[in-house]
């Protein structure tokens, strides 16, 4: 490798030491620098890279620790032979055309990419306008708090304790910290058996309808409703009964005759925001208990509260084990941490670990532990009250700029959350909106996909601002406005 050319790459988020050590594992693993061979002076490739000596070396000697290089006295540094050995060759064999391909399409019994699902762009933050749902600030994430309980997690101890292989176990500091910490913030009291801690709140519900659902099955849910739970109960039964919902959520009344299971979002209604008052929660349990039918209650904004007295999750009211309660850690810090609950039960928490450990064990054991440092240490408590105080502004900003550019198209959300509703003029069609909207730079979503029938009313869009500061709302507001009113 002495006359090799090597590359760091123009743009990364790692450390030089690390981008080094990237590089020359790189090159070794994929036959460049064959095993044995002498790798240049650490003068040498610091100054082929434009790097510090001392970088180059530090990473040799990592490399040297980790089994990849070898050190010679007065010699300099050598690719071990053993790094490579027992490494399958990498060169694909050559193949005949295939004679016969299997059916897959006659094989598969169900097709989720069928169905209409929320589509975001992953790219969302190159958006001048990000109205963006269900994602998160990068400024506002804590990241010093973070690794603070990262590092704490990686104690020699603290790995031993969640590094093993836990079966169908959660973190107990984590179980504890949501009995005693999360839950009581909503009102809902819960003994430790009775929570089980899930790869988002999505595997929670996905869990319920295998649990609960069959062909037979009669379920409601909310119309216009999250469309996640909708796709997800419709794998099981084809009988999903769209529920209407007003200004205060779900109607209680003849439509929730004959029903199963109910799935409602009662503190922050998705889509439109809405907050059931407590004597429709009230009068929800008391007819689960008349017609015996099971509530799923999604709490997914739980934390993202700008009222003082905040309305007492439905779970907190319940008398007769009538609620399962969903909830999500991740919606706080971030979409990609993937940490959620549920809350139920003994005998159904029993049977959801049984199977959640048929599908991945548990949720990794470090996330968990690193996730029960955070909200132990009152960092998770500390970041919801920066986190309210952020987002009201946006949450003012936006409700003001919309009452000024688009009157009566929406309401501010009693509870708080992170999204507007926003019901657009009758002849508008927000997926060209959204199309024209993205050519400008400005992301939002058209909301027909929230409704259950096929032919939804497509004048409907949300508009959410967890990802947008407060600067930018202002002239995406007054670019938006305008091109509604081009459109309609």
């Amino acid at each position: 490798m002495r006359d090799q050319l090597l590359h760091l790459p123009q743009r990364s988020s790692l450390s030089l030491q690390a981008q080094v050590r990237e590089a020359l594992v790189n090159a070794i693993l994929a036959g460049h620098v064959p095993p044995g061979s002498p790798l240049p002076s650490g003068r040498r490739l610091a100054k082929q890279l434009g790097v510090a000596r001392n970088t180059v070396v530090l990473a040799y000697q990592q490399l040297v620790d980790d089994g990849y290089l070898i050190a010679r006295e007065r010699s300099g540094y050598y690719v071990n032979d053993d790094i490579l050995r027992g490494v399958v060759d990498a060169a694909p064999p050559h193949r005949e055309a295939p004679q016969s391909l299997p059916d897959w399409g006659g094989r598969l019994r169900v097709f989720p990419s069928a169905q209409r699902n929320i589509v975001k762009p992953l790219d969302w933050r190159s958006y001048r306008y990000p109205f963006v749902t269900g994602q998160f600030d990068p400024s506002r994430f804590p990241v010093a708090d973070w690794r603070e309980c990262v590092r704490r997690s990686l104690y020699v101890g603290t790995v031993q304790e969640w590094a093993g292989d836990s079966v169908d176990e959660d973190d107990p500091l984590l179980i504890d910290q949501i009995h005693t910490r999360i839950l009581p913030r909503r009102g809902v009291w819960a003994d430790p058996d009775e929570i089980l801690v899930t790869v988002g709140a999505q595997q929670a519900l996905y869990l319920l309808a295998r649990l609960f659902i069959d062909a037979r099955s009669r379920v409601g849910i909310e119309d216009p409703g999250y469309s996640d739970a909708r796709n997800t109960f419709a794998l099981k039964t084809a009988y999903l009964r769209p529920l209407a919902v007003d200004a205060e959520g779900l109607i209680i009344d003849s439509q929730l005759d004959g029903l199963d299971y109910i799935y409602t979002t009662p503190s922050h209604q998705y889509p439109t925001t809405v907050t059931m008052p407590l004597a429709r929660r009230r009068a929800l349990l008391e007819r689960a208990a008349h017609d015996d039918f099971v509530i799923i209650e999604d709490d997914y904004e739980s934390e993202t509260n700008f009222v003082d007295e905040p309305t007492p999750a439905l779970k907190s009211l319940d008398q007769n084990e009538r609620v399962v309660y969903v909830g999500s850690l991740s919606k706080t810090l971030a979409p990609g941490l993937r940490i959620g609950y549920m809350v139920g039960p003994r005998e159904l928490i029993k049977e959801a670990r049984a199977l959640r450990r048929l599908m991945l064990r548990h949720p990794p054991g470090n996330n968990q532990r690193t996730l029960a440092l955070f909200v132990s240490s009152g960092y998770h408590d500390s970041l919801i009250r920066r986190m309210s105080h952020a987002y009201k502004d946006r949450w003012q900003v936006l409700g003001a700029m919309l009452a000024e550019h688009l009157p009566q198209s929406a309401q501010i959300p009693t509870f708080g959350g992170t999204s507007y509703w926003v019901q657009g003029p009758a002849e508008l069609d927000a997926r060209e909106l959204m199309r024209s909207a993205h050519e400008q730079s400005i992301l939002l979503e058209p909301g027909d996909v929230h409704f259950i029938s096929d032919d939804p009313p497509l004048n409907y869009f949300r508009l959410g601002f967890s990802s947008i500061t407060s600067d930018k709302i202002r002239p995406g507001i007054e670019k938006l406005a305008a091109l509604v009113r081009t459109l309609s």
